[in-house]
């Protein structure tokens, strides 16, 4: 089954490693691209507002491109990059693990599909709210 695949942390060192030779790649010729990646495993240095943050969705697209794209930093677990988000371009250092990077973008065209983005522990929070919301349904104790 996929699931099997793209859970296995085998599978997602490769993938990691293919994400970062993609973007190596395209540092390496100089080339502007883009990037979405699971809002679950990103982190952000200082803390997006709370204003800003639920305005993102699930797989946010962010530009590397002019300023932000001077500012990359990429290494064999992470991407880091500088990005100025809302109408007051809030600054911000984007951390976002290799292989939470769902697709790598050039020109508009995906160059790169990553799967295991898509993996259940960036889900964890969701998931586990949606069961609790099914659980406390009186009509749903018999699944208890």
């Amino acid at each position: 089954m996929i699931k099997d695949i793209i859970e296995n942390e085998d599978y997602k060192d490769l993938v990691s490693k293919q994400v970062k030779e993609v973007m190596d790649f395209l540092l390496l010729n100089d080339k502007e691209f883009s990037i979405t990646g699971n809002f679950d495993a990103i982190t952000f240095e200082p803390e997006l507002p709370d204003v800003i943050k639920t305005q993102l969705p699930k797989y946010p697209l962010f530009i590397l491109s002019n300023y932000t794209y001077s500012t990359i930093a990429l290494n064999e677990e992470y991407i880091t990059f500088e990005a100025g988000f809302g109408n007051e371009n809030f600054g911000s250092i984007v951390k976002v693990p290799l292989q939470s990077v769902f697709q790598v973008i050039l020109d508009e065209s995906i160059l790169f599909l990553n799967p295991v983005a898509t993996v259940e522990k960036f889900n964890k929070n969701r998931k586990s709210n949606s069961m609790n919301v099914f659980k406390n349904n009186p009509n749903n104790k018999k699944f208890n």
